[in-house]
């Protein structure tokens, strides 16, 4: 098989969590539709060949389901050095992974660490069609290039060897590089063992030319195939000892003419047993250092005409991945359009036992805990729908939110949250525990926090003594740290797009949470801001070049956070009908009291008491800083955090906030103020007293 006629797929080679795919190659083998007989034998088949594979000694299995056109084939294959539980889970994840990565899609293939899965409607069984996946280090390894492809050659070409001869077609090895600093390569070579000793030698004979031609001179690469897979690296990356150990290097270097199936390697090797040191050079006959230099000349012979060969062929391949990515872009284009049935069916599916801390509840489940969806049971009312208190049978305390009927958020933002914050995990960051789908009801499940949200308690006169000053420095760095999170330390960078008192929860202890991420964007960590023609947030936290151009970043956040913070300090809100002296919003009227010198009248009256002055400036002054009309002039929130945990830091002045010269009319003040200036599709959510 050439490398022409092969997908492939050709990655850098990055840390990867274990449940994530090392990467997917989705067929073009067509679609097939919800709760069609297609999916019916998929779902079938994901019920049974986990367990299959799992109870097979080779940790391998095929199975097909249904009758044509709507058969399933499927094939799998673990790596022989991972438990039957670890290959089982494996599997299970591929099957789920698929629909996420490759939707509705008839053919695709997913590679693990532990695992490969491949289904399509057509028989690839019988007509041995494959899918390869290249990956490769980023890194150079530290050794002459010309020495190095001998020795990987050899290495690769004994193992596939041993591999060849093994009843499971499975075998790990390593061999021993007498350089300073010393290195040691580790490789591993797996066929699926229902291959002939022929069959496997021909699926390893073109992955040679892969190895030397993508992954050259790199200090790891792997290549993943349907039917073969081979890697090396220069760490131990397999399960226990190697089964072989290559140490004789100078027998071994003549192995880089041999071919596959030819005459074996001679090489001094070892089954589970310790390697032993190379002889030195001196002890090398002199017929052996010819056979080593005649060899190199004879390699170097080859590259040089099979490069430019390569050259050409890899240009061909990129050319084929380019026009088959444009054309299968297309037609994703076409499949956003498709119904949101068919979405939220595929957003059950791969959420289905995807994690045993995430439960997807049935509706009954959900009518049983809040009785109904009583009325008496209700916590508040928000954009997206009201929010009840229930109980689960374990006496499990929850909070549910029910997506109103006539909900400005949709499924689009109900999937954004149940798929987003799943992932997050900080103390700061309110605990999703699982969702509903059924139907037209869209239910999401959190951990239960009793002292309901931060409005709850400093706009309320009644219950602003609650929460000190010693309390509101807690809140305050909580939802600082929970921001910096999101923008810098978690796996993704996020930017919230709606951070507003209502949306800080409080547990028991009155520690702060950052909830509702239905309007939250995920960045590449190259990324610093993105736009948008749909403008959704809350007036009074959104940043005037969110507001009036669709531009949003971390410095969105950083603005609703200084507004926040602001609010927290004196009890008001920033939006609202409320007039604030001679302006219509909180930030004008901080702003005038800072200019003039008067800062401390913008306290609340239950904290200046326990506040020192200067404490109170600097606070204040961070307020002012975040909510500056210049993006650019904002801090990040890791600069957030370290002014607010250091005294000593001289803060620089604020330059006047937005929105500051909103003043006083005889016309009442409405939601409406900021829309003018934008040219979006602007929905924007006015803050009440309650929920």
């Amino acid at each position: 098989m050439s490398m022409a006629t092969l997908p492939i797929l050709l990655l850098l080679l990055a840390p990867l969590a274990a449940a994530q795919t090392l990467g997917q190659i989705c067929g073009n083998g067509g679609n097939y539709t919800s709760n069609s007989a297609y999916q019916a034998n998929l779902r079938l088949l994901s019920s049974t060949l986990p367990k299959k594979a799992a109870s097979d000694t080779t940790l391998f299995a095929t199975a097909t389901a249904g009758d044509a056109p709507d058969t399933v084939h499927t094939r799998t294959l673990c790596r022989g050095d991972t438990s039957a539980s670890v290959c089982e889970s494996c599997v299970a994840t591929a099957f789920k992974d698929a629909q996420l990565f490759c939707p509705y899609n008839k053919d695709a293939t997913l590679y693990y660490n532990a695992c490969m899965l491949r289904f399509s409607s057509q028989n690839f069984l019988a007509n041995a069609d494959d899918h390869l996946l290249i990956l490769k280090n980023t890194q150079n390894i530290m050794v002459d290039e010309d020495s190095f492809r001998l020795f990987l050659f050899t290495l690769l070409n004994s193992t596939a060897q041993w591999t060849v001869n093994s009843l499971r077609r499975f075998t790990t090895s390593t061999l021993d590089l007498d350089i300073s600093p010393s290195t040691t390569l580790y490789c591993l070579v797996q066929c699926t063992p229902d291959l002939t000793a022929n069959e496997c030698a021909a699926c390893l004979q073109p992955y040679y030319q892969y190895t030397i031609h993508y992954v050259d001179s790199k200090q790891g690469g792997r290549i993943l195939g349907t039917w073969c897979t081979m890697r090396y690296e220069i760490y131990p990356f397999f399960q226990g000892e190697p089964t072989h150990r290559i140490t004789n290097l100078a027998s071994a270097v003549p192995a880089y003419n041999t071919t596959l199936g030819s005459t074996p390697v001679t090489v001094s090797s070892q089954s589970q047993q310790p390697a032993a040191r190379s002889p030195s050079p001196e002890a090398q006959t002199t017929v052996q250092q010819h056979q080593g230099r005649s060899s190199r000349k004879r390699a170097m012979w080859i590259l040089a005409v099979a490069a430019p060969l390569f050259s050409i062929l890899f240009c061909f391949i990129c050319s084929a991945v380019w026009m088959r990515t444009r054309r299968k872009g297309k037609v994703n284009l076409n499949h956003q359009a498709a119904p949101n049935r068919r979405e939220e069916n595929a957003l059950v599916w791969r959420l289905e036992e995807r994690s045993s801390e995430f439960t997807l509840f049935d509706f009954s489940e959900m009518l049983h805990a809040t009785h109904n969806f009583s009325k008496q049971n209700i916590l508040g009312q928000g954009g997206f729908g009201p929010v009840y208190k229930g109980q689960l049978p374990d006496l499990t305390e929850i909070a549910v939110k029910r997506l109103a009927s006539h909900s400005g958020q949709g499924f689009t933002e109900f999937k954004n949250e149940v798929e987003l914050i799943a992932k997050l995990q900080h103390n700061n960051l309110v605990k999703l525990l699982g969702c509903c789908i059924q139907g037209e009801e869209k239910v999401l499940v959190y951990e239960y926090l009793p002292n309901m949200s931060l409005d709850f308690f400093i706009f309320d006169e009644n219950r602003t003594t609650s929460v000190d000053w010693k309390k509101r420095c807690v809140i305050i760095e909580g939802i600082a740290q929970g921001l910096l999170y999101l923008h810098k330390h978690s796996r993704l960078r996020i930017i919230h797009r709606d951070l507003k008192a209502s949306n800080i929860l409080l547990d028991g202890d009155m520690n702060p949470k950052i909830s509702d991420f239905g309007l939250a964007k995920i960045f590449s960590s190259n990324d610093s801001q993105g736009s948008t023609k749909r403008v959704v947030g809350t007036y009074g936290y959104m940043s005037p070049e969110y507001a009036s151009e669709g531009i949003y970043s971390i410095k969105s956040d950083v603005f609703s956070f200084g507004v926040l913070l602001l609010e927290i300090l004196s009890g008001k809100r920033n939006s609202g009908f409320h007039q604030y002296g001679d302006f219509l919003n909180l930030l004008g009227y901080s702003w005038q009291l800072w200019e003039g010198g008067r800062w401390l009248e913008l306290l609340e009256v239950s904290i200046l008491k326990e506040i020192h002055t200067t404490e109170a400036r600097r606070y204040i002054n961070i307020a002012l800083m975040c909510v500056q009309e210049s993006a650019d002039d904002r801090p990040t929130m890791s600069d957030v955090v370290a002014m607010l945990n250091s005294e000593s830091v001289i803060l620089p002045e604020p330059n006047h906030p937005a929105y500051f010269n909103l003043r006083v009319s005889k016309v009442h003040e409405s939601a409406s103020v900021v829309a003018p200036y934008s040219n979006n599709d602007v929905t924007i959510t006015e803050e009440t007293n309650g929920r």
